[in-house]
């Protein structure tokens, strides 16, 4: 996401901040805290990356798109809103920014895959996003499993979902097509639960709406969006890191 040549693909050659909890934010019912029910039904059969693959494509953004939304956060400190953007450069690279009323409390990530690049100011991204799969499902892209994890599928006539276990790790995904279509993504690490998104989707590929559940916090973000749109290409200074 971070190239200094936005008429190419990006491809960051920056030096590798250490990973970022982005988005930590998780609330189970409505910032009350409570348990989330079970993603993936009952009956999970072992499945491949190979088969995988073409899913996650299709759910990819392949060119470089723009969104604008507004977003309203909650967790036990207490509550803050405003307005952001995320620029997506297919089919691996993004920015997202996030500001406060009349530009108060602004806040920038780079993220290529599952790697931040830069976030600034760092401690108020970590607030935000918790890891980088749940970032993207905010965007309505799911990411692909890490090297090693056993991959498992379900589908019926309604719905398809995955699971990528590795350890005490494990990422799921669960997507109804339609209009709009709906991307569930469930992350926990070590075991834990990090956080779910739910993303809609028109049938257009506009994205509508996400929400953001952390239970442990308890904390939620809502985001909705007003704008998207496919953009030719994107300035360089989109990909630099702002002043502190």
């Amino acid at each position: 996401m971070y190239s200094p040549c936005p008429r190419s693909r990006p491809r960051p050659n920056l030096p590798r901040f250490r990973r970022i909890a982005l988005l930590g934010i998780t609330l189970a019912s409505a910032c009350g805290g409570g348990k989330l029910a079970p993603l993936v039904p009952v009956g999970l059969e072992p499945s491949s990356v190979a088969a995988v693959e073409p899913w996650i494509d299709s759910l990819k953004p392949r060119n470089w798109q723009f969104h604008r939304f507004r977003w309203q956060f909650r967790d036990d400190r207490g509550a803050a809103g405003g307005r952001g953007s995320a620029h997506v450069a297919g089919p691996d690279s993004l920015r997202f920014d996030v500001a406060g009323p009349f530009g108060s409390g602004k806040a920038a990530a780079a993220v290529v895959g599952d790697t931040a690049i830069w976030a600034e100011p760092e401690e108020d991204v970590q607030r935000l996003v918790p890891n980088y799969p749940l970032l993207w499902a905010m965007l309505g892209v799911p990411l692909g499993p890490v090297t090693g994890a056993e991959v498992r599928r379900f589908a019926n006539d309604r719905m398809v979902a995955w699971q990528f276990v590795r350890g005490a790790d494990t990422v799921e995904y669960a997507w109804t097509p339609g209009d709009p279509g709906e991307l569930i993504a469930d992350v926990r690490e070590g075991g834990k639960r990090i956080g779910r998104v739910t993303t809609r989707i028109a049938a257009s590929g506009a994205l509508m709406s996400s929400r953001l559940l952390v239970p442990s916090a308890p904390a939620r973000l809502d985001i909705s969006y007003y704008l998207s749109r496919d953009e030719p290409a994107f300035e360089p200074d989109v990909w630099i890191r702002p002043a502190p």
